[in-house]
């Protein structure tokens, strides 16, 4: 299986993004593959079978989905057909600090924190199928992106973040409408989904210096009553889930590339390679380097 990275598919570090059009058909479908960036795909037509971590769904016009980085995926595509999507490839920090915070991390921004970490079946049972107006504005919005980026004319950095902004947005509206109908109760929904979007902020940004008043600016709450809900809801502290997202980012790669321990360290947000191997220790059982060895001796048996 091969890892794209984004120091080969994505622009330099300070516009952390790349848009294209791409047509498969069965002779040119992509083996099966992971990256370390979140990769939004948009159906323009045609039909194909998308094979995401182990389980084969249809896809079809009008279909979007994003995959999250680590995840695997793949297309299979019957002999004589083809199919043509949007590719939109970007890290995380592309959408600004500052943004989020005026917008708020509400419904508005759902398909991107909530959507993409639900389990692979409700996430693919609740998969957005657009048509008609919505199909065009979405197609819009993804062409004004591609044309922007093939152009790159002054400020088109900008306008690309703005537009990716408008289009995750609407996503969530859409998102938002088709699953209104299914909620628990008022109070317990508004308190799930506020720690889905929680870890999915948290996952969105693992590698970044996150503080609980950081995120109390962000969601609107008070850090108490932050620090209380999420223990109740998850069981955990928001440290402990921050640690504990960052080890599983770091199992990724310790199993998927050559990196050294001090690179994994900080990809995944830790400056001490030394406080990274002791926790990494205490919460898998075994350090870093010995993981690794446990999963090439592992494939080397298979």
């Amino acid at each position: 299986m091969s890892i794209l990275t984004s120091n080969e598919h994505l622009d330099q570090k300070s516009f952390p993004f790349s848009i294209r059009k791409v047509l498969h058909a069965q002779d040119n479908a992509p083996p099966v593959h992971g990256h370390d960036f979140v990769e939004l795909i948009y159906v323009i037509y045609g039909e194909a079978k998308h094979f995401f971590e182990g389980q084969l769904n249809r896809l079809c016009a009008g279909d979007v989905f994003i995959i999250n980085p680590g995840e695997v995926h793949t297309y299979h595509i019957e002999k004589g057909k083809q199919i043509e999507i949007v590719n939109c490839l970007f890290l995380p920090e592309l959408i600004q600090d500052t943004w989020l915070k005026a917008l708020g991390i509400t419904q508005s921004m759902d398909y991107f924190y909530v959507h993409p970490f639900l389990k692979p079946t409700e996430r693919f049972h609740h998969c957005l199928n657009l048509r008609g107006k919505a199909s065009t504005h979405v197609l819009h919005l993804l062409e004004g992106m591609h044309s922007e980026y093939e152009a790159q004319q002054s400020g088109y950095s900008t306008l690309i973040r703005l537009k990716l902004v408008e289009l995750l947005i609407c996503l969530s509206r859409y998102y938002t409408d088709m699953t209104e109908n299914a909620k628990p109760s008022p109070y317990e929904h508004d308190r799930q989904m506020l720690i889905r979007r929680m870890c999915g902020f948290l996952d969105r940004h693992h590698d970044q210096k996150i503080t609980t008043t950081t995120l109390a600016e962000l969601f609107n709450v008070s850090t108490r009553q932050l620090g209380r809900v999420f223990k109740e809801e998850t069981g955990m502290t928001i440290v402990e889930m921050i640690h504990s997202i960052r080890i599983e980012k770091a199992k990724y790669l310790l199993d998927q590339t050559d990196d050294k321990v001090i690179h994994i360290a900080n990809k995944v947000g830790y400056e001490d390679q030394a406080f990274f191997s002791r926790l990494f220790r205490r919460l898998v059982g075994v350090s870093p380097g010995k993981y690794r060895a446990q999963g090439v001796d592992g494939m080397g048996q298979e």
